[in-house]
C-alpha cells in the first residue's frame, strides 16, 4: 500500500491584513483533516450503517477520549472524509490505514456601499436592476467572521419569505433572523456559541454582496448616500468560520460548504485562497467543485498579494476570482506645500475647524543611521522634534497606516502625509485617522519628498474638501490585487474579473468615532475580499434573470461583457498608472448591464472538468478527490482546450489549435463575425470567422490557431491581445495572453 500524503498549506482571507498561520494544540493534538478512498472501493464499508459510521471507525479507541469527542466534522458533501483531533503518533498509525489517502493538519486562515451601485450603472427603478427583480427569491451564502443582525442593512422591508428549498438554521440565540437574513450558523473552532460578528469583516461583505437600502448612510459625515448591496433584494445566509482576529479554520471551512449546499443556498461568496501549485491541497478549490457540481456559482477574492506577479489566489476554472479596483469617489485631503504646489490625497479624517496656516514639515527618513525611520516608529520618532509639525511617513514597516498616525500625534506632531511604498504606487486609501492626514500616491509622495529637499524651512498644510466624484482614471486596477499568471494551472487566466475593492462603504457592527461629532455605523475597507461580494451580488442578479443557467454559464456572461477602458475612455491602467495587462484585470472590468444579455455563452459541465484535471497530469485518485466517484484518466485534454470564456497559452515555434463552443442565449436568428486583435508577434486565426444561429441555446464550434509571426521579433516574456464575436447587438470578448516559450 503506498503511504497515504502528509502535508501543510498556507491559506488567506483577503482583507488587507498581514498572513499568520497559528497552530492550536489540546493535550498535544491537533485538527487533522483525513481524505478517505471512495467509500465503494473499501472493502470494509459495507460492515457499516452509513458515512458517520464509517469516518469514527478510523479514529483510536484505545483512548481516554471517546472517538465521538475526537470527531470535530464527517463531511457529507465536499470531500470523502473528515476532520479530527489527533496526536502525532496516532496520524502516523493512521496512514497506515487500509481506506486512507492523506492525512494534513488543518491550517489557520487570516483574513484578507453608498456609491458602488451607481458606479457601476445600477439605478434604483432603472434597467437591470428593477428587470431582475433586485435579487429577489436568491440566496447569498457567505462564509466569513459572522454578521450583525440588527444592523439597518438587514432589515427585511420589501424581502418576501425565503424560497420553500431553503433549509438552513439561524443559531443566534435570540430572535434575530428575518426575511433578508434567512440564516445564521457557527462552527467549532472559532463559532463561540454564536454566529454574531465580532470584527465586522463579515457584516461588511454582507452587505456589499446584498445589504437592503438604507438611506443616510456615510463614514463620519463623508460619501454619503443610500448604500445597498448589490443584491438588495436576495437573501443572505452567514457561515461564521473566522474569529474576531479574523483567523479561519480549514475545517470550518469545508464545513461550511458542506452545510451551504445542503441548505440551499445560489451563490457562495468568501474570500478564502491558497497560494499553492496544485487544487487538489486546496480547500477552496475541492469544496467549490462540489458546491459548482449542484449548481452553486462560487465567487472568490484574488488575494491581496498584488503586484507580484503570480500571486493570484484561486485558480480553478470552476471558482470565479475576482480582482479589486478603484471607484470615482474619493475622500479628498489636499497637501499644500509652502511653495504653493498643491498634491491631491484621500483621508476619511476631515476635522472642519483645522487651520490652514503653513506648519514645518519633516521627513524621519533622512536619518541614515536608522533605515526603519521613514515608516514612522515610536523608536524613530524618540529623538526628532515633531511637535506642531507635519510628519511624512511611508507606509509599511509593520505598522498600520492609522498606527503610524497614533506614534506621530502621541510624539506631538501636529498631522501626517503618508506616502505609498512603490509597489502600492497610486493606490490610496481613505482611513479614518487620529490626527489631521493625507494618504497619497508613491510619485507625488518623491515630488514631497524632493520638496523637502529643495529648501531649509519646508511647511505644508492641509485643505479638506470632502466627498469628489468623477476620477476618470477610475476604474484602476489595485495595486494589493493578486496577478497572474495562474500557477497552479498556467493554461487558465486569472483572475477572472475585477470590481470595486478601493475605500468601499458598508456595514459596520459597531458605531465609529473619531475627532468629531459624527458617529457611522458603516466603515470603508479596502481589499480583494470588498471586491469579490461586489462581483457576488452581480452574479445573484444574473442568476435571478437567468435561473436556468449554470454557474459556468453565469461566469461566462460575466467576463465576455465586461470593460476594458476607463471613466476617460483610455485603457484600465494599474497601480503604475500604465495600461494593465490581462493578468492584472482579467477579462475586464465587471459591467452588470452587459451582463445580463452576453449573447453568446461560454457554457462548461461538471464532467468537462475531469479531461481537465487529467490533463494537469494529476492521478485518478486525485481527480476523484473532486468528483467523488473513480476515475480514470485514460483521456486528457491540454488547459487551454477547456471550454473557458478566455484563453492563456504557452507558445513556442509549433502552432496550437483549441476549440471552443458557444451557446446563443440572445436573440433566436442572429449572424456574429469574429475581430481578432492579435498579440504582437503572434497570428490568430479563428474558424470559421462567421457564426449563423436560426434558434436559442443553438451551440456552435470554432477553432483557434496560434502561431508566431515570421516577420516578427519579439523582446518579451508575453503578449495579449483579444478575439471578439460581434452581431448587430452584442459583443463578446475573450481575453488572449500568449507566454513566448
Amino acid at each position: 500500500m503506498t503511504p497515504a500524503l502528509v502535508y501543510q498549506s498556507v491559506v488567506s482571507i483577503f482583507f488587507l491584513q498581514s498572513l499568520v498561520i497559528f497552530a492550536s494544540y489540546e493535550n498535544n493534538k491537533e485538527i487533522y483533516i483525513v481524505h478517505l478512498g471512495l467509500p465503494d472501493e473499501n472493502q470494509f464499508f459495507s460492515n457499516f450503517e452509513d458515512l458517520h459510521d464509517w469516518h469514527h471507525s478510523f479514529l483510536p479507541s484505545n483512548t481516554d477520549n471517546s472517538s465521538s469527542s475526537r470527531m470535530v466534522y464527517s463531511y457529507r458533501n465536499v470531500l470523502n472524509g473528515f476532520a479530527a483531533m489527533l496526536t502525532p503518533e496516532e496520524v502516523t498509525s493512521l496512514q497506515d490505514k487500509e481506506g486512507i489517502i492523506s492525512v494534513r493538519p488543518r491550517q489557520l486562515l487570516d483574513a484578507q456601499t453608498t456609491h458602488s451601485t451607481n458606479f457601476l450603472g445600477l439605478h434604483q427603478n432603472l434597467g437591470f436592476w428593477e428587470k431582475s427583480n433586485y435579487g429577489k427569491g436568491m440566496i447569498i451564502g457567505v462564509l466569513d467572521s459572522g454578521i450583525t443582525p440588527d444592523h439597518p442593512s438587514f432589515h427585511d422591508e420589501g424581502v418576501a419569505p425565503p424560497p420553500a428549498r431553503w433549509k438552513g438554521k439561524c443559531e443566534f440565540n435570540f430572535t434575530a433572523c428575518n426575511n433578508k437574513l434567512i440564516g445564521a450558523r457557527y462552527f467549532h473552532e472559532f463559532g463561540n456559541g454564536t454566529p454574531l460578528d465580532e470584527n465586522g469583516h463579515g457584516t461588511h461583505t454582507s452587505s456589499t454582496a446584498a445589504g437592503n437600502f438604507v438611506d443616510g448612510a456615510n463614514f463620519l459625515g463623508l460619501a454619503s448616500g443610500t448604500a445597498s448591496g448589490m443584491a438588495p433584494l436576495a437573501h443572505v445566509a452567514m457561515y461564521k468560520v473566522c474569529n474576531a482576529s479574523l483567523i479561519c479554520s480549514e475545517s470550518d471551512i469545508l464545513a461550511a460548504i458542506d452545510t451551504a449546499i445542503e441548505d440551499g443556498v445560489d451563490v457562495l461568496s468568501f474570500s478564502i485562497g491558497k497560494n499553492s501549485t496544485n487544487f487538489w491541497s486546496e480547500v477552496v478549490a475541492l469544496g467549490g467543485f462540489t458546491a459548482m457540481q449542484k449548481g452553486i456559482l462560487v465567487s472568490c477574492s484574488a488575494g491581496n498579494a498584488g503586484p507580484i506577479p503570480g500571486s493570484v489566489f484561486n485558480g480553478a476554472p470552476w471558482l470565479l476570482t475576482v480582482g479589486a479596483s478603484t471607484t470615482d469617489r474619493k475622500l479628498r485631503a489636499t497637501i499644500r506645500l509652502g511653495d504653493s504646489k498643491e498634491i491631491n490625497g484621500e483621508s476619511a479624517f476631515q476635522p472642519k475647524d483645522f487651520s490652514e496656516t503653513p506648519l514645518p514639515l519633516i521627513f524621519p527618513g533622512t536619518n541614515i543611521s536608522d533605515p526603519t525611520a521613514a515608516f514612522c516608529n515610536t523608536e524613530s520618532l524618540k529623538n526628532i522634534d515633531v511637535k506642531g509639525k507635519v510628519v511624512l511617513c511611508i507606509s509599511g514597516g509593520k505598522i498600520t497606516r492609522i498606527g503610524k498616525g497614533s506614534f506621530v500625534k502621541d510624539a506631538g506632531g501636529a498631522g501626517m502625509i503618508l506616502m505609498n511604498s512603490e509597489p502600492l504606487g497610486f493606490t490610496i486609501l481613505a482611513d479614518p485617522h487620529v490626527l489631521p492626514a493625507a494618504h497619497v500616491s508613491y510619485a507625488d509622495g518623491l515630488k514631497i519628498k524632493a520638496y523637502i529637499n529643495s529648501t531649509s524651512k519646508p511647511q505644508a498644510t492641509f485643505l479638506f474638501k470632502g466627498t469628489i466624484f468623477g476620477d476618470d482614471h477610475a476604474p484602476a486596477v489595485a495595486g494589493f490585487s493578486g496577478r497572474g499568471p495562474n500557477l497552479a494551472s498556467p493554461g487558465i487566466l486569472k483572475p477572472d474579473i475585477i470590481g470595486p475593492g478601493v475605500n468601499i462603504l458598508a456595514a459596520w457592527p459597531k458605531s465609529i468615532e473619531n475627532n468629531t461629532d459624527t458617529k457611522s455605523t458603516f466603515n470603508l475597507l479596502s481589499g480583494t475580499s470588498m471586491s469579490c461580494p461586489h462581483v457576488s451580488g452581480i452574479a445573484t442578479l444574473v442568476k435571478s434573470a437567468h435561473p436556468d443557467w449554470s454557474p459556468a454559464a453565469i461566469k461566462s456572461a460575466i467576463m465576455t461583457t465586461a470593460d476594458l477602458v476607463n471613466l476617460g475612455e483610455k485603457p484600465i491602467e494599474d497601480e503604475r498608472g500604465v495600461p494593465a495587462d490581462f493578468f492584472a484585470t482579467g477579462a475586464g472590468h465587471v459591467n452588470p448591464l452587459r451582463a445580463s444579455d452576453p449573447g453568446l455563452i461560454y457554457d462548461i459541465q461538471p464532467e468537462d472538468y475531469v479531461p481537465y484535471l487529467c490533463g494537469l497530469n494529476y492521478s485518478n485518485r486525485a481527480v476523484s478527490m473532486f468528483v467523488l466517484r473513480k476515475v480514470n484518466c485514460s483521456s486528457a485534454i491540454p488547459e487551454a482546450e477547456l471550454n473557458y470564456p478566455s484563453f492563456s497559452i504557452g507558445l513556442g515555434l509549433e502552432a496550437q489549435t483549441y476549440t471552443r463552443t458557444v451557446t446563443n442565449v440572445g436573440e433566436a436568428v442572429l449572424s456574429y463575425v469574429v475581430e481578432i486583435v492579435p498579440p504582437q508577434g503572434v497570428d490568430v486565426r479563428v474558424d470559421p470567422p462567421l457564426l449563423n444561429f436560426s434558434e436559442l441555446n443553438q451551440k456552435k464550434t470554432y477553432q483557434v490557431t496560434f502561431s508566431r509571426s515570421s516577420t516578427s521579433t519579439i523582446n518579451a516574456t508575453f503578449v495579449q491581445g483579444y478575439l471578439r464575436w460581434t452581431s448587430s447587438k452584442h459583443f463578446v470578448r475573450s481575453p488572449i495572453v500568449v507566454t513566448l516559450e
